[in-house]
């Protein structure tokens, strides 16, 4: 396997394995302590203690949540994926009382591996659409 599909199969872990399934223990082996999340959610933790940090956040708020990888593109030491996500809101998020709601948001994630770990990582996602989608904003 090259190295470039290696990269791809090592960050498909982290989406079905840890983001869909809640698979925590597995954010060791796939991400280096010292990560750096460009992207990270407010008051996230740095490093690997952040992605676990998130996922509880994520995954407690929507105990339901799945991601969709819909395209994956690799180039050297960087995996770049398109996601869907979905799931239910049913407990607290973002200081927002849990509406029941089911919401969708898109996006697409950079990361960039070194030595069979994720050591960085940017994403871009529709956070307003997902505000909109819980109530949190008019439009």
């Amino acid at each position: 396997m090259s190295d470039t599909e290696q990269n791809k199969a090592i960050v498909r872990r982290f989406w079905e394995e840890v983001l869909n399934q809640g698979r925590l223990e597995v954010i060791d082996e796939l991400f280096a302590d010292d990560l750096v999340d460009h992207s990270a959610l407010p008051g996230q933790a740095s490093g690997r203690g952040g992605v676990r940090q998130a996922v509880e956040a994520i995954r407690g708020a929507f105990p339901d949540f799945q991601t969709a990888i819909e395209d994956q593109v690799a180039e050297g030491d960087r995996v770049a994926t398109r996601f869907r996500s979905e799931g239910t809101h049913q407990g607290a998020f973002a200081g927002m009382p849990p509406p029941g709601k089911r919401v969708t948001v898109t996006g697409i994630t950079i990361q960039r591996l070194s030595e069979g770990k994720i050591v960085e990582e940017w994403t871009n996602r529709d956070s307003l659409g997902l505000l909109q989608q819980l109530g949190a904003l008019s439009g």
